[in-house]
């Protein structure tokens, strides 16, 4: 069966079960940092994403099943002056890995950054992650110089 690409609607319910489903399973992962969201995460993450008028979500299925989730946040580029998407989160739960799910997830949202004239989709990836092979085959580049994601926690 041909999986099934949607763009979740926060107002529906079983796509938000499935949104803190994905995300966990993704977290879970050793590149996901290989442990459950904390309670507080599983708790607000649904409430946040409602709250944050740029978030944007696509699910992955595989009949009724969930299958594979790209959890994105529309942007900005003052170097193009025009938007566009970072894939904060990609994640295929290991049953369904290989199959080409992460590419059509990518399809997905480089779909919806044309539609909307974005200028780029963006992501951060870890070096060690098997995931860079599937970006750089679907187009993805690295900064020129390479960069190093830097993060500062607010307390």
């Amino acid at each position: 069966m041909e999986p099934l690409i949607i763009e979740a609607d926060l107002a529906v319910e079983v796509h938000c079960e499935h949104i803190l489903f994905l995300t966990n399973a993704y977290s879970k992962d050793v590149m996901g940092g290989g442990k459950p969201l904390p309670e507080f995460v599983q708790k607000n993450l649904i409430t946040g994403l409602k709250e944050t008028p740029n978030s944007l979500t696509f699910l992955a299925y595989d009949g009724d099943q969930p299958i594979g989730i790209a959890n994105c946040f529309i942007g900005y580029s003052t170097f193009y002056a025009q938007k566009l998407i970072n894939i904060h989160d990609l994640g295929v739960i290991q049953e369904a890995r290989g199959k080409g799910i992460g590419k059509k997830l990518i399809d997905a949202v480089y779909e919806k950054a044309k539609a909307m004239d974005g200028c780029k989709v963006t992501l951060e990836v870890l070096e060690n992650n098997p995931a860079r092979r599937l970006y750089e085959r679907e187009g993805f580049e690295y900064g020129d110089p390479r960069f190093f994601f830097m993060t500062r926690l607010v307390k």
